[in-house]
């Protein structure tokens, strides 16, 4: 073989190992499709079965509870909502709001909604709206319709933001009304003018007041 015959065997055989080097990077690429894409973020609701609220009069009187429970999350069962919420006139409350997975085992860390919900605080925002003029302390009907209407609220995210778990309320004269709680998970899109339209609904239940 001479030089020229040596030269085109060695490169023919160079092409055919760029050819086939060639061939294996696409077929990889192909083979791992979603894999050679930037990552996207999955966003799922929350499962809660429970919502419990707690009124603590800040006067040291008994707590008032109350609980909405779906027993099957997302399946053929009714909210059930315990209630109707009895509250004493002219008493100031701070609310807390706590959240359960009764699906999972205590032991797991599903089980408490209320802490991851903490731990994702700047995904997360409760909203609330009220009938009746119930309160006088927030005034006005909440924040569900309107971001920057008054709610009283006691926590906030890394970001300074409000989260809703605790709330403080004053309420008005006797009367009778309802309490809505709504809880929008907001990954990426909570602002101090995301309201309640943007995001998922993790939680959207009213509770019957009576306040006596």
């Amino acid at each position: 073989m001479n030089f020229f015959q040596s030269y085109v065997s060695q490169s023919s055989s160079v092409t055919f190992r760029l050819r086939l080097a060639t061939t294996l990077l696409i077929t990889f690429a192909m083979a791992s499709g979603c894999e050679v894409e930037d990552p996207q973020k999955e966003e799922v609701p929350e499962l809660i079965t429970t919502v419990s609220l707690t009124f603590v009069p800040t006067s040291g009187e008994d707590p008032v509870r109350v609980s909405a429970t779906d027993p099957d999350g997302e399946g053929v069962q009714d909210i059930m909502v315990e209630g109707p919420v009895r509250l004493k006139a002219s008493k100031s409350y701070t609310l807390e709001v706590s959240l359960i997975n009764g699906l999972a085992d205590p032991t797991q860390p599903e089980y408490d909604v209320t802490e991851e919900v903490e731990e994702e605080a700047d995904e997360h925002m409760f909203f609330f709206s009220w009938t009746n003029s119930l309160f006088i302390s927030p005034i006005g009907d909440g924040n569900v319709d309107n971001r920057s209407d008054e709610v009283n609220y006691e926590d906030e995210d890394a970001n300074g933001l409000p989260l809703g778990i605790e709330t403080f309320w004053t309420t008005g004269s006797v009367n009778a009304g309802e309490l809505r709680i709504v809880l929008k998970h907001q990954p990426d899109l909570k602002s101090a003018t995301s309201d309640s339209s943007i995001g998922e609904t993790d939680v959207d239940i009213t509770f019957p007041i009576i306040i006596e």
